[in-house]
């Protein structure tokens, strides 16, 4: 790799890891463990290494010490700081150490203390030798290989590292974690140490070559560094990877629920919303994983105020529908699971319930009487899924949110307001038939007491004759 293209890469490495330290500084606020703290600093770590191995830092600091090759003391003590981080951080993960926690301890402490206890005879192999001259960033190792205290050094270096690589990736290897994400992140983890490990395989021969005076693997040595970065790179993934794509999915679900959101809580009541940004979280790009929490509680509050207003109609007209749908065979018609279903149910009932709100809302606003309409009488419907366990609340409310647009859901509803307006024009007629009897009850009274009448009157004349 030629000085410029170091330059290019080590800088967008230590770029990279510095967001990500940040980034994981904001979740160590939130949630103050062990391991993500070991997490932060290793990637802070890292990111410095880089900033300063790449060749602008790596002279930029040797200017500022008076010393060309100052630079490879810090750069070597943070490579070694960063994985013998991740070798203790994987024992911290191993499940089999946690239940053994004297076992844990002991083991911590030991290479605790090798790792320490090897960058201080580092420190004073650098310090006792003589670097004067000037010094290539990527050919160090190679160009003071003939110097005693530089060998001792560079022999104690890479030793610790090879130990704290292979180690990892021993252990990643025997690692039998839960969740199939942090399987494949592990997996990851630990190609990455070999791909570092791939670094001292490079300089060990260059090295020793270059001791005896020959330089013929200088190139071999060099191209340690590629190895090196490229195992940063899989590390970061390895160490990232899970909360990157837990972050994108959170905020894939943010925008998923959205048009659930805006049916049962802004076209319900702005008030159960968290703040006036609600309706924006979902552009946010920072504490994504609460934003989507506020967006579920803010749903399930909104579907409890819908709840006097839902009917159990719109579901029994998603099972009917479906059940017809089962029975013609369509070719077309998706094959649906019963928790599909279930949210195609929710889903029409919440549809069906922000409608009938939305039309006592006209109606009262109508008669004068704008504000909170009196509720449908009658005791509470229950929503389908009303049991779910809050761990399945996420799962259920973006089905849900999926199934707003489902034909069978617009099919249902469509029946509904068909049944419904059959209802009415029944009542209507009945009401008009039960006049009608009544109207005809009365004219029949009516003549009867006419006839009743006429007769009374004929035989008051009868007898009028008679007494005359």
């Amino acid at each position: 790799m030629s000085e410029s293209a170091s330059n290019v890469v080590y800088l967008a490495i230590a770029l990279i890891d510095f967001v990500i330290a940040g980034w994981k500084c904001l979740a160590l606020l939130r949630d103050r463990t062990t391991t993500l703290s070991l997490i932060t600093v290793n990637f802070v770590a890292s990111g410095l290494v880089f900033a300063m191995a790449a060749p602008a830092g790596y002279r930029m600091l040797g200017q500022l010490t008076g010393v060309a090759g100052f630079a490879t003391l810090p750069v070597y003590l943070g490579i070694l700081t960063c994985f013998s981080l991740l070798h203790v951080l994987t024992m911290l993960w191993d499940p089999r150490l946690r239940q053994r926690p004297a076992v844990l301890r002991r083991r911590v402490t030991v290479w605790s203390a090798a790792y320490v206890a090897a960058p201080a005879v580092m420190v004073a192999a650098f310090c006792s030798a003589d670097l004067s001259g000037p010094a290539d960033p990527l050919t160090f190792n190679t160009d003071f290989a003939d110097e005693p205290e530089i060998q001792v050094f560079l022999g104690i270096f890479l030793a610790t590292l090879a130990c704290a690589t292979l180690s990892t990736y021993r252990r990643c290897r025997t690692l039998r974690p839960e969740g199939a994400r942090f399987r494949r992140a592990l997996r990851s983890f630990g190609t990455a140490m070999l791909f570092v490990f791939g670094y001292v395989v490079c300089s060990v021969p260059a090295i020793v070559l270059a001791a005896s005076g020959n330089h013929a693997l200088d190139t071999v040595g060099v191209l340690g560094s590629t190895f090196g970065s490229i195992g940063a790179l899989i590390t970061s993934y390895g160490l990232s990877g899970a909360a990157v794509g837990a972050w994108l999915r959170e905020r894939r679900d943010i925008r998923a629920l959205q048009p659930l959101w805006d049916l049962v809580v802004a076209g319900v009541d702005e008030e159960l919303a968290f703040s006036v940004d609600s309706a924006r979280s979902h552009r946010l790009a920072w504490n994504v994983g609460f934003n989507l929490h506020r967006r579920v509680i803010e749903i399930l509050d909104g579907m409890r105020a819908l709840r006097p207003w839902v009917s159990p109609l719109p579901a029994a007209a998603v099972h009917a529908a479906h059940e017809r749908e089962t029975a013609r065979g369509a070719a077309d018609a998706p094959g649906r699971s019963e928790r599909e279903l279930q949210a195609a149910a929710t889903a029409a009932a919440l549809r069906d319930a922000a409608q009938r709100l939305q039309a006592a809302r006209r109606a009262a606003t109508q008669r004068g009487h704008a504000g909170r309409p009196q509720p449908p009488a009658g005791p509470p419907v229950a929503l389908p899924g009303e049991d779910t366990p809050a761990s399945g609340e996420r799962g259920r409310l973006l089905r849900v949110a999926q199934a707003l647009t489902d034909p069978l859901v617009a099919t249902a509803l469509r029946d509904v307001r068909i049944q419904r307006s059959a209802d009415e024009t029944a009542d209507v007629a009945g009401t008009a038939e039960t006049d009608e009897g009544a109207a005809t009850d009365e004219a029949a009274a009516t003549g009867e007491a006419a006839r009743t009448a006429a007769t009374a009157g004929a035989a008051e004349a009868a007898e009028a004759a008679e007494r005359q």
